[in-house]
């Protein structure tokens, strides 16, 4: 069987996601009947139907799903591999690193002051981006390193070194009736409206009532004005406005803080990073333990 070009592939994508040749096509900026010929050659190729066609839509086979979550791998890797290749060729080689904001929980900064002290560090550069894009920037090759954050993010082809868990918090806006409560449980929500998240799976209903989030500023406006109400990590208490109150959530997964990398990574600049985050990040868990260490001692004397 012959390998499928990459062209066929970003052809497949295309389809795949419109689900309508003729937008697909439009999309592509060429005609129609070459693009049905070039998906008919790809189904050749790999010998089995990816698309059902009828007159009236296209879906998705088994086969046509697993090639569009392959496909997609495949091109970022094309493309990764171009801006890796380009970053490594530079005179003055630069460590990138996405983050959303705030989704470094406080640790970005001590992390910076033991990798500069590194002597494998190189310059450092930050690219804030919105909620979920993170992990495509990292997987595409835009950037070498990234906070991720389990179980949101999808960390297939990382590698990972956790720095931090947290427990959750309902945020909701100050006059909420739930508002006064010391605690609650996820069902205490059951009803409430909850925001939309880039890249995660929305019935029709939901698409069309629940507003969809880019960033945490737009969120806490969003959950001040009352429109949504939203369950995070509680680091979110850092930065939350006057105008909204965080809960704890007794029954809500604890959430962690990443440092992801590509996979087999050879960059000794990622290596450093990783070093400086893995010794705040315990440091930070030895202060905390000393802390609880503290008020137990505290407890026990009273």
């Amino acid at each position: 069987m012959d390998a499928p070009e990459l062209r066929e592939l970003s052809y497949f994508i295309a389809v795949a996601e419109e689900l309508h040749f003729g937008r697909a096509a439009g999309r592509l900026g060429m005609a129609q009947p070459p693009l049905s010929r070039a998906i008919q050659q790809l189904e050749r190729r790999v010998g089995v139907m990816l698309l059902e066609r009828s007159s009236r839509a296209v879906r998705l086979t088994p086969a046509g799903e697993v090639m569009l979550a392959e496909s997609r791998k495949v091109l970022d890797a094309a493309a990764a591999a171009v801006r890796r290749a380009q970053r490594a060729g530079r005179e003055e080689p630069r460590l990138l690193l996405a983050m959303k904001p705030h989704g470094d929980a406080g640790l970005l900064e001590p992390i910076l002051q033991r990798y500069r002290r590194d002597s494998d560090a190189v310059e450092f550069e930050v690219v804030v981006c919105g909620i979920g894009e993170q992990a495509p920037m990292l997987r595409d090759g835009r950037v070498d390193i990234a906070f991720l954050h389990a179980p949101h993010d999808d960390l297939s082809g990382f590698d990972t070194e956790r720095l931090l868990t947290e427990d959750q918090v309902a945020v909701l806006p100050r006059v909420h009736p739930l508002a006064d409560r010391c605690a609650l449980v996820l069902a205490d929500l059951d009803g409430e409206p909850m925001p939309r998240w880039p890249g995660r799976y929305a019935s029709q209903e939901a698409e069309g009532k629940a507003p969809q989030v880019r960033d945490i500023g737009q969120l806490l406006q969003l959950i001040a004005l009352g429109q949504v109400v939203a369950v995070l990590p509680e680091s979110v208490r850092g930065h939350a406005r006057a105008d909204v109150v965080c809960v704890p959530v007794l029954d809500a997964p604890q959430t962690s803080v990443l440092l992801a990398w590509p996979a087999r990574t050879t960059s000794r600049a990622v290596a450093a990073f990783v070093r400086a985050g893995s010794e705040v990040a315990d440091a930070a868990e030895a202060d905390r333990d000393a802390g609880a260490g503290r008020l137990g001692s505290g407890l026990v004397q009273v």
